[in-house]
């Protein structure tokens, strides 16, 4: 029988939460599936795999870099607030920008980042290309090709990096893609999931940096 990650798994790859930031984690446990029975933020048949398959995940990026206090981050495409949330919750210092084009998704991200005492989150219905700010970071799971999605973020990054790891998009993605960077003609790094996680889950998952 297959075991289904709780919130422990979190714990274990990240040791150093206060009781705080662990009771934020513990508590989506519980909210995701209270919200996903009623706008569908999460497959029906994944919901049981949250923390490995979407929290976890998100917090990927946090194995691949610190942020930085007072660092900003756009989360373009971010559906129920995946990886914008968790990693809001691991960098309670960072500002982060959650966008989406479907209104009901952005509904439960500002109920959940409310329920669980979030004040670094701004969530809005809104289009990636319709945004006037600019940001550190852009992060996203797997919204479309990047050759589609790099020109939506092109203009929105600040100049000035504050950051070890340079402005950037960090995109989390999975598969071969090879292909997918070949044709972007962008200067893209690629970094396994699995040399940070060793459940099987993340043997095909990567994130993608692209420095601008």
């Amino acid at each position: 029988m297959e075991i289904i990650p709780s919130v422990d798994i979190i714990y274990r790859y990240f040791p150093k939460l206060s009781e705080k930031q662990r009771e934020q984690f513990r508590q989506l446990g519980e909210l995701y599936p209270h919200w996903n029975a009623q706008i569908n933020v999460v497959s029906r048949k994944d919901i049981n795999s949250l923390y490995l398959h979407h929290v976890l995940h998100s917090l990927g990026i946090a194995k691949f870099t610190d942020f930085v206090p007072g660092t900003r981050i756009l989360d373009v495409g971010t559906g129920g607030g995946f990886p914008g949330i968790p990693l809001a919750i691991l960098f309670p210092t960072v500002h982060f920008h959650l966008v989406d084009s479907i209104g009901k998704k952005i509904k439960v991200v500002r109920e959940v980042a409310t329920t669980i005492g979030l004040d670094n989150v701004e969530a809005d219905h809104i289009r990636a290309e319709q945004l006037d700010e600019k940001y550190d970071f852009v992060v996203s799971r797997a919204v479309t090709r990047l050759a589609e999605f790099y020109p939506w973020v092109a203009n929105r990054f600040l100049k000035k990096d504050r950051n070890a790891v340079p402005n950037g998009i960090l995109y989390l993605k999975g598969g071969d893609l090879r292909g997918e960077i070949q044709e972007t003609r962008l200067s893209a790094e690629v970094y396994a999931l699995s040399d940070y996680f060793e459940e099987e889950f993340f043997e095909t998952k990567h994130i993608v940096y692209v420095p601008i």
